[in-house]
């Protein structure tokens, strides 16, 4: 007995309706009527529709199951198909290819958005005070500038980067950026006082615990 394994028949265009269909298809290929090709042709969109019955009712289901149906017979069954009959250049087309952006971003741990919003204070710098949103600016700069070296950058580093950023052509006014040292350096020292306040406190309401603790202790004894 000759055996028939999967690998030495034809490969499938759809493996999730399995041989049978795609046999009750090329079936259909060789049926001379057209119309008795075309009733055959809805009983087997009815059988391809048992794999989803939720959705076998629904229009968009429907669509596509005529269009797997000419997927199948290589786009050569010619029946009556309540839907336009897709062809092999449409099913085929190529994507278009996507452009790499091919702008330049000068400090890459900063993003791309930071360097245009930038460049955006340049220009409206040249019309009126961005002095507060510069600022804002530079924290955030100094912030990432910790995520990525580890360590706070000063106010020169971050002068230079937005000097940077912005090119030769713009003459901002960043003096307001020199202030953010003391700023930054109070907002630690506020942090580092009020985290060791915390600790005090939470070793005063360990001692009191303790102390409470002591006469009920010598109490349960003399009991």
């Amino acid at each position: 007995m000759r055996k028939n394994y999967n690998f030495t028949r034809r490969k499938l265009y759809l493996p999730e309706y399995g041989r049978h269909i795609h046999e009750m298809v090329d079936s259909l290929l060789e049926i001379e009527d057209r119309h008795e090709r075309t009733r055959q042709a809805k009983a087997v969109i009815a059988v391809m529709g048992n794999i989803n019955p939720m959705l076998r009712d629904t229009e968009d289901f429907k669509h596509k199951l005529w269009d797997h149906l000419f997927i199948m017979s290589d786009f050569k069954l010619d029946v009556d198909s309540p839907y336009p009959q897709p062809s092999r250049q449409d099913l085929t087309l190529t994507p278009q290819k996507l452009r790499y952006p091919q702008s330049r971003i000068v400090l890459k741990h900063y993003g791309k958005y930071l360097h245009q919003f930038v460049e955006q204070l340049a220009k409206e710098s040249k019309t009126q005070p961005v002095t507060h949103e510069m600022v804002n600016i530079a924290r955030y700069m100094r912030n990432k500038g910790y995520e990525f070296n580890n360590e706070h950058p000063n106010n020169e580093a971050i002068v230079r980067d937005i000097r940077l950023m912005v090119g030769d052509d713009h003459d901002m006014d960043l003096s307001a950026i020199t202030q953010m040292r003391s700023e930054h350096r109070v907002n630690s020292q506020q942090r580092v006082q009020k985290r060791g306040k915390q600790q005090v406190q939470k070793h005063n309401n360990g001692r009191k615990s303790v102390k409470g603790a002591r006469p009920q202790q010598r109490h349960n004894q003399h009991k």
